[in-house]
């Protein structure tokens, strides 16, 4: 049998019924499936929910990145039922970050991991994290995705504690653009759209990464009801419980840039405490408090528009990511030829130094 080929075709036997599921399908030999997901040790592919006969993924390229070439160099992450790893390629030295998760994890979990992998296998846009190649082998699913070498927007913080207006609109427009991605083109709702999720390079990229929690809707109008993601950051109508749509990640990404430009989360606890005592307070004043502003004193009115364009408490009232790529604060400072690689290499990384 040629190197690298998973032989014949899989054989898969089929209810009696027009609506055919597949779901968590395991062979022995090493391919897993789930719902219109088929991952294996060549790669991921998805499959109609009618093939009654499941061919095997193109066979690889000499281009095509395999496990076997690749070796630890650290962990740099954990979550989500697995780890995040940098690794580098034997043959190019190329560097690309590993997530590996080990399928025994629990039902919430392991969708959350299926979802991720439809939209990476789905998603190609220069603002969102580039997932290179999935694989599944022996319970393990591995992911092959983009190294960003300075780490989060949230690493960044934890460095500079506050970033100035020029470098926040340099910023902002690349977000947007991902995000116009995300809704317009890919209907997809991040839903944990917050500072750890977006991941920064020496080149002066920002990016948005982590789908596990991601809804995909049929149309740009369609909503969810869900709830699930990062509180912190979740708009008003997703901690009622009612209808969201894409507008739900911009009121996130005006609570990210708004901690971002003033070095603190936009709802403080009373009395000036450090943190809330529960998570069910900080809710209740999303919901009842009025929307966080940016300070007028502090920052320009172009920035407290868009601010204020972006957290308005009904979603009906708040700017879609295409408006919002037009409004004044985005291109404000142009002229002044904003260098974001300089900005993020000056500022240092945990992850780009080993």
């Amino acid at each position: 049998m040629k190197k690298g080929s998973l032989g014949p075709s899989l054989k898969l036997t089929l209810p009696p019924s027009d609506e055919v599921s597949f779901s968590k399908f395991l062979t022995k030999s090493g391919t897993f499936m789930d719902g219109d997901l088929l991952v294996n040790r060549e790669g991921v592919r998805i499959v109609s929910h009618r093939e009654v006969e499941v061919p095997p993924p193109i066979q690889p390229s000499d281009n095509q990145i395999i496990l076997a070439d690749l070796y630890v160099i650290k962990v740099i992450g954990k979550g989500n039922g697995g780890v995040v790893q940098l690794v580098q390629h034997k043959w190019t030295g190329q560097f690309f970050a590993l997530k590996v998760i080990q399928m025994n994890i629990e039902e919430s979990i392991r969708k959350q991991i299926v979802q991720e992998l439809k939209i990476n296998q789905s998603s190609q846009c220069p603002y969102i994290v580039v997932c290179y190649q999935s694989f599944y082998d022996n319970g393990t699913i591995s992911i092959i995705l983009e190294y960003m070498d300075g780490g989060s927007l949230a690493d960044l913080l934890k460095k500079v504690k506050t970033i100035p207006e020029p470098y926040l609109a340099c910023i902002c427009k690349q977000v947007l653009q991902g995000l116009l991605y995300l809704h317009h083109e890919k209907h997809i709702i991040h839903r944990d759209f917050k500072p750890s999720n977006l991941l920064i390079n020496h080149q002066g990229e920002i990016k948005i990464t982590d789908f596990g929690v991601s809804a995909i809707k049929a149309s740009t109008s369609e909503q969810a009801n869900t709830f699930v993601g990062t509180f912190n950051y979740m708009s008003p109508e997703r901690i009622v419980g009612g209808n969201y749509s894409y507008k739900s990640d911009i009121w996130s990404l005006g609570l990210v840039l708004l901690e971002c430009a003033t070095g603190q989360f936009p709802y403080l606890p009373p009395d000036q405490a450090q943190v809330w005592d529960s998570f069910f307070e900080l809710m209740s004043a999303i919901v009842e408090q009025p929307p966080p502003c940016a300070p007028s004193d502090q920052f320009s009115q172009e920035f407290c528009s868009f601010i204020s364009a972006c957290v308005q408490k009904d979603p009906k009232d708040r700017s879609s990511a295409h408006d919002l790529l037009t409004h004044p604060f985005i291109n404000m400072y142009n002229d002044l030829n904003i260098d974001l690689a300089s900005y993020f290499s000056e500022a240092g990384s945990p992850l780009a130094t080993f």
